[in-house]
């Protein structure tokens, strides 16, 4: 079986996050986030460095996030009844974003909290 042309498979990954975003809740609040630091970010003129870690962690929370949805949406088309090992697969997905997240807001407040209080 050939392979799509890079572009088709380029398109295809855009079409993912754009359905990702228009559909999850989730997804719309780390983007609402990831404007906001970044208006911070401009506001406090943070350091390159410190843009490199916020565009690293922007990306892992972003990517989770696609991932989590990806693998809630293989579940749900595998089952509609309730399986444990169903929860489990949804459970620590959703678990891994929210990990991710709390590190980004932790490492947000430690480039942060500095620039404003002192």
């Amino acid at each position: 079986m050939k392979k799509d042309p890079f572009y088709k498979s380029l398109s295809y990954a855009i079409e993912g996050i754009f359905n990702c975003i228009k559909k999850e809740r989730n997804i719309k609040i780390h983007i609402l986030f990831m404007m906001l630091v970044i208006l911070c970010g401009f506001l406090f003129q943070i350091t390159y460095v410190e843009w490199l870690i916020c565009i690293l962690l922007f990306g892992l929370v972003i990517s989770l996030e696609l991932v989590n949805t990806s693998i809630e949406a293989v579940v749900d088309l595998c089952t509609q009844e309730f399986h444990p090992l169903a929860k489990l697969a949804k459970d620590t997905a959703a678990g891994a974003v929210l990990i991710s997240a709390i590190a980004a807001a932790m490492i947000g407040l430690i480039i942060f909290i500095p620039k404003i209080f002192f």
